[in-house]
């Protein structure tokens, strides 16, 4: 009779009894278990103690509490298991257990061939405990059970790495079963190593910049040509209305254009640089249309064509611009010895009061006194004769004046000598002419 004690579960010991190829088996039930189980009487089995539930506070911080069996295991919060299954049923002792195999002389995990023992494949014969998620590996005499990667074994289960714990990603991490990815914030992409994060160009990638754009580290900036301003949307560009800034950018007219603006002047005048306004000078350009027997005379924005002999009877020209009334001719004792005419041109809306042209004696006699005066043509009072001295008088414009339009003044100096009981007087028939435009 040969005695052969086994081992079945975890709870009891039998003692193998072979007889006359008999074979009998004899099991004695014993009701002490091992580390972390505990007697169940309804199942006379040892049943798994869930130190998770019965243990309080088992696992501390950020690490939750996973029952192992025998055990538990306190892991981080972001981890996942692979459960092993529960165990069969044919691990439950028998009383009686019928063994017809035949008697093995080798070592666990071996089988005889011949006289020889060799090593069995459990992974091939399917006699592993392994996982449906494990990875049987033969070795000699055994086998174990390896985890995916991205998975640490710990017991009989698979639990998940959390790789994001050792800052793989340069931005961010995000762990999944068995495995990371990495993620870049906005503005950058993940590196050929899959890990870093390197800086997008979005105004290669056409960014929505209407006119300039600028790339910046994880992002972009957009920016407008000069005379534009940059939209709300910080994409757009919007056109910069130059001439309601100020009245004064232009002499005349200022034109908005894309970007920008223009000066422009009225006709009969060109413009100066960018801004100005200067009068054509059309008498010295040879552009008027002034024919035989008259002059030009260039006035503000154009010219005009008058008389080159002016003189009206009893008058007679001695010059060009003079005229006078012999003393021989009766009818001009009541007159003025001379007239000289004379031309100006005067902006319009001219600031006032203005010195806009003096007057000056061309000749004087010892004991002589001049007084000066307007003789005709003011009869709104827009002017006035201020007097110097004796020998000199400065025409005013009083009140503002709006062209075009032309005045005819007589300035009239008047020259009495008590001494010689002598009075004269000469006339400056003097032409103002307005211009249209305030400039």
């Amino acid at each position: 009779m040969v005695f052969l004690q086994i081992k079945v579960g975890v709870t009891s010991r039998c003692v193998l009894m072979i007889k006359d190829d008999t074979r009998i088996v004899n099991c004695f039930l014993c009701q002490d278990c091992t580390d972390g189980y505990e007697w169940d009487a309804q199942t006379q089995l040892c049943r798994d103690i869930n130190e998770c539930e019965t243990i309080q506070g088992a696992c501390q911080g950020e690490m939750k509490c996973f029952n192992h069996y025998g055990g538990y295991l306190c892991l981080p919060r972001s981890a996942s298991i692979i459960t092993a299954p529960e165990p069969s049923s044919h691990s439950e002792t028998s009383l009686t257990v019928e063994i017809n195999e035949a008697f093995n002389p080798c070592p666990v995990g071996y089988t005889a061939q011949g006289d020889s023992c060799v090593d069995i494949n459990e992974c091939e014969l399917n006699l592993h405990d392994c996982q449906p998620s494990q990875q049987c590996i033969n070795t000699v005499g055994t086998y174990t059970c390896q985890c995916p990667d991205g998975y640490n074994k710990i017991g009989i289960e698979c639990v998940d790495i959390d790789e994001c714990r050792y800052r793989y990603c340069q931005h961010r991490c995000v762990n999944v079963p068995g495995s990371f990815s990495c993620e870049c914030e906005p503005g950058f992409q993940l590196a050929g190593n899959n890990r870093s994060c390197i800086d997008v160009n979005e105004c290669e990638m056409g960014a929505p910049c209407q006119q300039r754009c600028y790339n910046t580290y994880g992002t972009f900036l957009c920016r407008c040509e000069q005379g534009y301003d940059l939209g709300s949307d910080g994409f757009s560009c919007n056109d910069n209305d130059e001439c309601s800034y100020s009245s004064f950018l232009c002499q005349f007219q200022c034109v908005n254009e894309p970007g920008t603006f223009s000066c422009v002047c009225p006709n009969g005048y060109d413009l100066l640089g960018t801004r100005l306004c200067q009068d054509v000078n059309e008498c010295e350009a040879g552009t008027h249309q002034c024919g035989e027997g008259q002059i030009c005379v260039n006035i503000h924005g154009g010219h005009q064509c008058v008389d080159s002999n002016r003189c009206q009877d009893p008058y007679i020209q001695v010059s060009e611009n003079r005229c006078v009334c012999p003393v021989v001719k009766p009818e001009c004792h009541d007159q003025p010895f001379s007239i000289v005419y004379r031309y100006m041109s005067i902006t319009s809306e001219r600031s006032v009061p203005s010195d806009i042209f003096q007057i000056q004696a061309t000749s004087v006699h010892p004991g002589a006194y001049n007084t000066f005066r307007i003789r005709s043509g003011d009869d709104n009072g827009e002017f006035y004769i201020r007097q110097i001295n004796n020998i000199s008088a400065m025409l005013v414009l009083a009140r503002a004046v709006t062209g075009p339009k032309e005045y005819v003044l007589d300035l009239e100096m008047v020259s009495v000598n008590p001494v010689m009981n002598y009075q004269t007087s000469s006339v400056l028939r003097l032409s103002v002419y307005v211009g249209a435009y305030a400039f």
